[in-house]
């Protein structure tokens, strides 16, 4: 049995490259949803939808648990499904709360960068509500950082210009973290980690998510430990030349973990179409 992992695009793949080495021995599907990428500027009833029908094309193989690997669609639909389903269902959410505890002492403030519909929905109001008892938590909405992963647009200069005009608003030295509030963001980590003044700390949920993963799966009885780290790839509109570029990304990706800089390969170096 797999376990499934889901997203609009390419942004789940940084969380199931933490997949991969935390749960080595278990074996996964990687389902993208291509025909309607991106999700964050969607409505919620939309990703409701587009949610479910990539949910029962899922279905068609053996999975034993989903895990959400985008912050948009589990604010949208998480909750439903868990009502309708019986295996464990694991969503995202931007990693607010380690934020503000990092932050509460320093005298900064965080800054959380997601996807429109992210930061527009009640759930994140309510995390933010939460955790945030000293108010020191803005957001920034990026949604054109999705359509430039799906590209594989990782151009430096294209990038910083981008990067530059969307921060020119918010005075940095004031902050002391940036949550990635998008799986499709930490592929731009290292760019980031250049241009934001050396004190800010970057992070994401993913660790996390697959911790709550681990731990779910375990409590059930889950864990198989008889699979090799298998990974099958999947997309709603059965692209081949997605699918092949899904695994490129997932490479690139593992590469950069690897300390090899994403940021320094122009999209034409990549050959996304091969």
């Amino acid at each position: 049995m797999r376990i499934a992992l889901f997203d609009s695009g390419l942004g789940g793949l940084t969380v199931l490259s933490e997949a991969v080495k935390q749960l080595p021995n278990e074996d996964f599907l990687f389902f993208a949803d291509t025909l309607h990428v991106p999700y964050g500027t969607k409505t919620k009833e939309q990703v409701q939808r587009f949610v479910r029908e990539s949910l029962d094309q899922m279905l068609t193989e053996n999975i034993k648990a989903l895990v959400i690997a985008c912050n948009t669609a589990t604010s949208a639909a998480a909750e439903e499904l868990r009502k309708e389903y019986s295996f464990p269902i694991i969503g995202m959410e931007p990693a607010v709360k380690p934020a503000v505890e990092m932050n509460r002492d320093t005298g900064r403030r965080v800054l959380v960068a997601a996807t429109p519909l992210t930061l527009h929905q009640s759930k994140y109001a309510q995390l933010v509500s939460r955790v945030d008892d000293h108010s020191i938590v803005d957001s920034l909405p990026l949604p054109e950082l999705v359509s430039y992963c799906e590209a594989m647009q990782f151009d430096e200069d294209v990038l910083t210009a981008y990067f530059n005009e969307k921060f020119a608003a918010y005075p940095l030295d004031d902050y002391g973290t940036l949550v990635l509030g998008c799986t499709h963001f930490p592929f731009f980590k290292p760019l980031l980690s250049r241009i934001l003044p050396k004190h800010i700390e970057i992070i994401d949920g993913s660790r996390g998510t697959i911790r709550r993963l681990r731990h779910v799966l375990d409590s059930k009885g889950l864990l198989d430990g008889q699979g090799r780290g298998d990974i099958r790839f999947a997309c709603s509109s059965q692209d081949p030349v997605y699918l092949r570029k899904m695994q490129q990304a997932y490479d690139l990706f593992h590469s950069r973990e690897s300390h090899e800089d994403l940021a320094v390969h122009p999209a034409n170096e990549l050959n996304v179409n091969g």
